[in-house]
């Protein structure tokens, strides 16, 4: 088989680490790298746990092409003989707190020992650990932690150049993290370019920085009063550069979420003009946290509507612990209980969300 060609961007090819997590929300990472990236060409996936499977099966239910392998070793060896060199290691794994297990610290070791860079989005700096930096100098080998804060001489502080930006500004917030906000912020960034409106994402994680995004700001990575200053920098850059019609912000966390309380710096910085609103019906709890019960989807959508002075205008259902049947009569329920659009935009497409936001949409000029 002859060996993959790169994108212009691509900085390599890369075995996506998740051991343990694929299919689960703290393999998120993984997930957004299995289902796009510009940034690298994903080989294959890690996880002895879904050994032997396709990763899009496992993720989506429709094949991708990347295979998912027990150990680092075996990845890199099935790319050989594919006719491929992997010369990445991705940390897909997204655990709370965004700390590295004893037996993910080996593997990384094991996978600088083969010679491979390694780039990973927690909190555990890999950089700042004495053997494995002091092993990457010996390999010569690469590691990148994108969740380290840049120095404080490069951040922004709040100033109100975001009343400058002239687009319509969508964010795309969450009812808990781990939830989806992401995966929906990039199909409605697709399906507004498809439309024909110049759209651009504002990415505000690790992973949306793994899959390439243009523009966008790593926001767990930073000191908080650099936080609003930075979120209104990048949509600002962006309105700049490109001048779209669309600015659509990836959320991060959740309201009221007790750990990830995330969205008031995008409501208050960002100042959307609307929101659309990620739920997981079949959602209880709190990520991570038994016992703290997800506040009602009425109450979530009160509190952004409060803080923001803007409308929720859809809700897009993440179908974890549903069955694809079950889908449209949930969305039905949705519908009826808060007068809102809804639909899961993986199963039903984003027809609905694209409708529930042309009105504000009438004052920009398409150009095809």
């Amino acid at each position: 088989m002859s060996p993959k060609i790169m994108s212009p961007l691509s900085d390599g090819h890369a075995i996506v680490y998740c051991e343990g997590a694929f299919g689960t929300p703290n393999g998120k990472t993984a997930h957004g790298l299995v289902r796009r990236t510009r940034r690298y060409e994903i080989l294959s996936v890690v996880d002895s746990c879904c050994a032997g499977k396709d990763a899009g099966m496992v993720l989506d239910g429709s094949p991708k092409g990347i295979p998912i392998h027990k150990d680092v070793s075996g990845a890199v060896e099935a790319a050989r003989r594919n006719g491929d060199t992997a010369t990445h290691l991705v940390i897909g794994l997204a655990p709370d707190g965004g700390r590295l297990s004893p037996q993910a610290r080996e593997d990384v070791i094991q996978a600088i020992g083969l010679g491979l860079n390694v780039d990973s989005g927690l909190h555990d700096f890999l950089s700042e650990d004495d053997d494995i930096s002091a092993l990457a100098a010996q390999q010569g080998v690469i590691i990148r932690d994108i969740r380290k804060c840049p120095p404080r001489k490069e951040l922004h502080f709040f100033e109100g150049k975001i009343e400058e930006v002239d687009a319509l500004k969508v964010a795309v917030l969450g009812t808990d993290s781990a939830v989806g906000k992401r995966t929906t912020a990039w199909i409605l960034v697709d399906a507004l370019q498809a439309a024909g409106w110049n759209t651009e994402l504002i990415g505000t994680g690790q992973t949306a920085w793994m899959q390439g995004v243009r523009y966008g700001i790593i926001l767990d990575a930073l000191i908080n009063d650099f936080v609003s200053g930075e979120i209104e920098h990048a949509l600002w850059t962006a309105w700049k550069d490109s001048r779209p019609h669309v600015i659509v912000i990836e959320g991060q966390g959740s309201l009221m979420n007790p750990a990830y309380p995330g969205g008031f710096e995008i409501l208050a910085a960002g100042r959307p003009d609307a929101v659309v609103l990620q739920h997981a019906p079949g959602r209880r709890e709190y990520d991570g946290f038994p016992s703290y019960f997800i506040h009602r989807l009425e109450k979530q959508i009160e509190a952004i509507e409060l803080l923001s002075g803007k409308p929720v205008v859809a809700i897009t259902v993440n179908h974890e612990d549903l069955e694809a049947a079950q889908v449209p009569a949930v969305c039905h329920e949705i519908r009826k209980a808060t007068g809102l659009p809804a639909c899961d935009m993986l199963l039903e497409g984003p027809g609905p969300i694209v409708k529930a936001l042309l009105p504000y949409l009438k004052g920009q000029q398409v150009k095809f």
